[in-house]
């Protein structure tokens, strides 16, 4: 038996430059960590040829091709038949947790599947470095499924910590850890709030508008990737997190011009509602449309934000160092 463990994320600013209909043509960056909220993907060989994958569902399958989830499906399409040589020729057990759910805007679908591929290729005897995991992952993801994405999920939940993450027009991918103190790390963390909004969604339909509006937004975009380039130098100064407010302020301003989906009015109300009372910036996280709302806020300014927000639920997140990684083999 193995299982993985696999950070969720929080993009603080420069999203959707690692779209390709951008970093094609330029440079893209995002600044993002990883945080203390996991998805756990077990792998285990099965008694009989069958797969059986349990996540919000259940599914008994006796061949890869009549699997529903389609990235079980892709990763055991590539994997599964290894698996059985090594087993004997029996299936595959497959079970997926998670801390939060999916939909609401912390990267859960490429942590699914960088955790998906660390377990079943460790399952097979096959070690992955973060560089490996995260570029396979954007290929399932963008290549074989043609999902609507960018590049900064699976690399901040193969790489995780925080990260300056370049998108090169080559198609490389370059991530570069921010360089701070661990006093900067904890006044990050003491200040972020995130609350649940109540709202799920699907973030391809919101990343397909903004693909489609990639040429005409090229200039917002390149502001929002300068944002993070600032963010990364204020940490990295020593100037703690005075800044984080304002740049994620001026970033979610912008980040709500590039699709009608982002944003709402109700999202709207309670982020403005914040901000009077003591919060200095924020922003929905993931592409937008509902999930959670984090504000970053003096923590001796927080229970007046806690108390204009009492109708959501707060959610306690704090930064995490690692990765993807194997917790138990057995």
């Amino acid at each position: 038996m193995i299982i993985s463990r696999t950070p969720y994320r929080i993009s603080f600013l420069g999203g959707g430059t690692d779209l390709p209909a951008f970093y094609q043509e330029e440079e893209g960056a995002v600044l993002s960590t990883t945080i203390d909220k996991y998805i756990y993907i077990t792998v285990n060989d099965r008694f009989d040829e069958s797969y059986r994958l349990s996540y919000s569902k259940t599914e008994i399958c006796k061949t890869v091709d009549e699997i529903e989830h389609k990235i079980f499906r892709t990763v055991l399409g590539k994997y599964g038949s290894l698996a059985r040589e090594k087993n004997g020729g029996r299936g595959l057990e497959l079970l997926s947790m998670a801390d939060v759910p999916s939909g609401t805007g912390l990267g859960s679908s490429s942590s699914f599947t960088v955790g998906l591929l660390h377990a079943v290729k460790a399952h097979v005897g096959q070690f992955q470095s973060a560089e490996q995991l995260a570029s396979e992952a954007s290929h399932i993801e963008i290549e074989d499924l043609k999902e609507p994405i960018g590049k900064q999920d699976q690399y901040a939940a193969a790489y995780g910590g925080l990260q300056y993450i370049r998108f090169l027009p080559s198609g490389e991918v370059s991530a570069e850890p921010v360089i701070c103190s661990k006093s900067t790390k904890a006044e990050l963390e003491a200040s972020m709030m995130v609350f649940y909004t109540g709202m799920t969604r699907s973030a391809s339909g919101v990343l397909a508008e903004q693909k489609s509006n990639t040429d005409r937004k090229r200039e917002t975009l390149r502001e929002m990737k300068n944002l993070a380039y600032r963010l990364k130098q204020s940490f990295e100064s020593g100037e703690g997190v005075s800044k984080v407010g304002d740049l994620l302020h001026e970033g979610w301003m912008l980040k709500k011009t590039l699709a009608s989906g982002i944003s709402a009015n109700q999202i709207d109300e309670w982020y403005d509602r914040a901000r009077s009372a003591g919060a200095t910036g924020g922003k929905i996280l993931g592409a937008g449309g509902g999930g959670f709302l984090m504000v970053v806020c003096d923590p001796n300014k927080q229970e007046r934000v806690r108390q204009e927000l009492k109708e959501l639920r707060q959610i306690q997140m704090g930064l995490e160092s690692f990765g993807s990684k194997i917790i138990f083999v057995g």
